[in-house]
């Protein structure tokens, strides 16, 4: 009783309080999914290791169930994804199977979504081949890569990570393992091997006509400290957006600004236009981001009241293995057009 009412007065403080969160003035947090026995001794609070968060227009959530994507060994996580429904959710192990969904998939990554699909991308560390999947209903189609036909046939996908659209409709896929970007059409079909060539690319975000990159430069692993990149491409061709923290997760605001979560650093950075960043979230006490996703602004979000809000994993006191999905509501395109260059 008494550890439930704990729980339960965790989730109703404000992040800063309940979450040693740093805001800007005028904004709020709240935990937004979380649970509880998860972990061996069963007293601290979180859900399993959460890499990744896409949304869908609905106003669903979707995250990656998964923590050794970059780690190598005999285990491999093999598991659904999450899918949380507006409002969030607050689960057990008993109840933690109401919110997987699709089948079992080695090291899944959630990357897009599109249409009633949600894009995932998985790959095999000892075989070094990659797939693109989409799932429709629970139902896993693969959509691009796998084992090729021939052993002297190189995959189409080797490490395939994050996933973007370009302005037509055409699938954009961050190959780690091939230092490019792999442009596919809309059905999955190979349009350009090496649409674009950078070191180590693994997440994506596009809008419109611009799409920005992030390299993890000479890092294994996106928890490590090293100096990674952020490239934007668009109608002004290619530039450097930030040099420096490596984004463990990235994401576009509504209004066009880019946030990026710095894992090392603790904190949620904004990047502006002239290579230069500002701090939008920090934290304290162990606490470190590990991806971010803002919701859409769509008919049914507005409804949720989520609309435009910025949905953070965060790693509790340096526990990778448990996290909690913080959102922080607030003006974010007001403060950063008065913060940054655009």
């Amino acid at each position: 009783m008494r550890r439930a009412a704990l729980l339960l007065a965790v989730l109703l403080l404000p992040a800063t309080a309940a979450a040693e969160i740093v805001l800007p003035p005028g904004f709020t947090a709240r935990v937004y999914v979380t649970g509880e026995g998860f972990d061996e001794a069963r007293h601290a609070i979180g859900i399993p290791s959460t890499s990744a968060l896409v949304f869908d227009a609905a106003g669903t959530l979707y995250a990656s169930r998964a923590g050794r994507r970059y780690v190598g060994g005999e285990i491999e996580d093999v598991w659904p994804i999450f899918r949380f429904p507006p409002g969030g959710a607050r689960l057990t192990k008993d109840t933690e199977r109401t919110a997987l969904y699709g089948p079992p998939l080695p090291n899944p990554q959630v990357a897009a979504t599109r249409s009633g699909e949600v894009l995932v991308t998985t790959y095999d560390r000892d075989r070094v081949v990659g797939v693109l999947y989409r799932l429709v209903d629970g139902r896993a189609e693969l959509l691009a890569g796998g084992t090729p036909p021939s052993r002297l046939t190189t995959p189409t996908l080797k490490q395939p990570e994050g996933v973007a659209f370009d302005a037509e409709g055409n699938l954009l896929v961050a190959d780690r393992q091939q230092n490019a970007i792999v442009k596919l059409d809309a059905s999955g079909k190979v349009l350009d091997p090496r649409w674009l060539t950078l070191p180590r690319p693994r997440l994506l975000v596009a809008r419109g006509d611009r799409l920005w990159v992030a390299a993890d430069g000479e890092a294994d692993a996106p928890w490590q400290r090293g100096t990674g990149e952020i490239w934007s491409f668009g109608p002004d061709g290619k530039r450097l957006a930030l040099r420096g923290p490596i984004a463990a997760g990235m994401d576009v605001s509504p209004g066009g600004h880019l946030v990026i979560a710095d894992r090392p650093g603790s904190r949620v950075l904004a990047v502006g236009a002239d290579a230069t960043s500002i701090e939008l979230v920090g934290f304290s006490d162990g606490d470190a981001p590990r991806a971010v996703a803002f919701a859409p602004i769509t008919e049914a979000t507005r409804r949720a009241g989520i609309a435009g809000d910025l949905f953070v994993v965060v790693i509790r006191r340096g526990a990778w293995a448990l996290n909690e999905i913080v959102r922080i509501s607030g003006p974010f395109d007001d403060y950063l057009r008065a913060k940054l260059p655009r």
